[in-house]
């Protein structure tokens, strides 16, 4: 048998190497583990190494420096990851952006709580790492990197738009220069990198631009701050939704597209 029916063996059946020789076991050991688990190993690291270098960013910021810092660095973090990274498992490392790789058919369904959980548990990683490494005084200075701006409850509302536009771009930027066949191109790690540090710099002193739950989590469990803290899923998971919506009816290629399909 060859190599490829092999494979698709073992994409029907999950019993494959039961009853079968010793080479066809190691072919479904490694179409599932290359299938699975690889991706997932793969989103908690790249998502470990861009909250890292995110909270130690700020952890680290300056007065003379404003949000620059924390923006460049959170965008090229990110950048280099998804070039890095990116061909394993898509270069999600956030979950907003898997449930709209889903919501546009980038990635299976059955992908996305594994997806959701690595990244959350690298952003426990990666701010427990920045925690480890700092000098106390300045963790706790900054709260640890946690989001900390919305103080009151008349700043929510602005927030959650905020956050729903801003990860509006972000998603927009992965899910049409990423997944959508007609304009996805060797530049997407940099327009993705690049719609992070604009969205810090024009958002930041709103809602903290976060758009990203686990970026959110990981810093918020190591500094015990849990304020507002579901805005940082609400407005980030209704973006999803949103760019779902625009690329599945709207801006999607012929594939893509639900409705108004070319012949």
């Amino acid at each position: 048998m060859s190599g490829d029916a092999a494979v698709s063996m073992c994409d029907l059946e999950f019993g494959c190497g039961k009853d079968k020789g010793p080479s066809m076991g190691t072919r479904c050991r490694g179409f599932w583990y290359e299938r699975l688990v690889q991706p997932c190993l793969v989103e908690m690291l790249g998502s470990a190494l861009f909250i890292f270098i995110g909270c130690l960013s700020v952890i680290e910021n300056g007065p003379e420096t404003g949000r620059l810092q924390p923006a460049l660095a959170h965008g090229l973090a990110l950048g280099l990851v998804v070039a890095t990274l990116g061909n394993i498992s898509g270069g999600h490392f956030n979950p907003a952006v898997s449930l709209a790789a889903v919501l546009v058919g980038g990635l299976h369904l059955t992908l996305l709580l594994p997806y959701c959980i690595s990244q959350l548990c690298g952003g426990l990683i990666g701010a427990a790492l920045a925690k480890a490494v700092s000098p106390e005084e300045r963790f706790w200075n900054a709260s640890g990197a946690a989001f900390v701006t919305v103080q009151e409850p008349g700043q929510v509302a602005g927030a959650v738009v905020a956050e729903l536009v801003l990860t509006t771009l972000l998603v927009l930027a992965v899910c049409m220069g990423a997944i959508n066949e007609k304009t996805r191109g060797p530049l997407a790690p940099f327009c993705i990198g690049l719609s992070i540090t604009v969205d810090i710099l024009a958002g930041g002193a709103v809602s903290g631009a976060c758009m990203n739950p686990a970026r959110a989590f990981g810093p918020a469990v190591m500094a015990g701050h849990w304020t507002f803290h579901w805005i940082y899923w609400l407005g980030p998971l209704l973006a999803s939704l949103l760019v779902g919506a625009l690329v599945r009816f709207f801006i999607g290629d012929g594939n893509t597209r639900l409705i108004l399909k070319g012949r």
